[in-house]
């Protein structure tokens, strides 16, 4: 498939950037290329943010090239063996390639929260604080960049 890499990777960033969580930023910057709305995306998305619902498990920008893989290749037949394989497959493809680059898929890691690190619901305020000392911008891309390359390949 033929898109505007560097556009996609942009307006994942530009989404980031404006206070969306990273699983919404990825989400939404090709979710046009499967019929859904900017609006539905970010709907869809929302609870993957901060490792899903900032529980620090797998980082929200990995749960996004799953969910768009799933948009991709998934299959909504529940007795397609074939077709769910084929969608897990292209799922680890693509978190090994981010795990080569980052060496984890888990936000805390990622974050270097110390283990046991108290966990919150509390969405942190986006300050410029906020983006120095945070890595995520950088998954945001690097996921955007990795969906991008799969879909120039398909």
């Amino acid at each position: 498939m033929k898109i505007d890499k560097a556009a996609r990777i942009r307006r994942a960033e530009e989404l980031f950037v404006a206070g969306y969580n990273c699983s919404q930023s990825v989400v939404a910057a090709f979710a046009d290329i499967y019929g859904y709305t900017e609006e539905q995306a970010l709907k869809l998305s929302a609870g993957m943010g901060g490792g899903m619902g900032r529980l620090r498990m797998t980082c929200g920008a990995v749960s996004a090239m799953a969910i768009l893989a799933g948009m991709d290749c998934g299959s909504a037949d529940p007795n397609d063996r074939e077709g769910k394989s084929n969608n897990y497959k292209v799922v680890q493809e693509l978190c090994e390639r981010f795990k080569e680059e980052h060496h984890s898929l888990v936000c805390a890691e990622l974050l270097n929260l110390r283990k046991g690190a108290p966990l919150s619901y509390e969405a942190s305020e986006r300050t410029a604080e906020y983006y120095k000392t945070r890595p995520c911008v950088n998954m945001v891309v690097t996921a955007a960049r990795i969906f991008a390359k799969y879909l120039e390949k398909e």
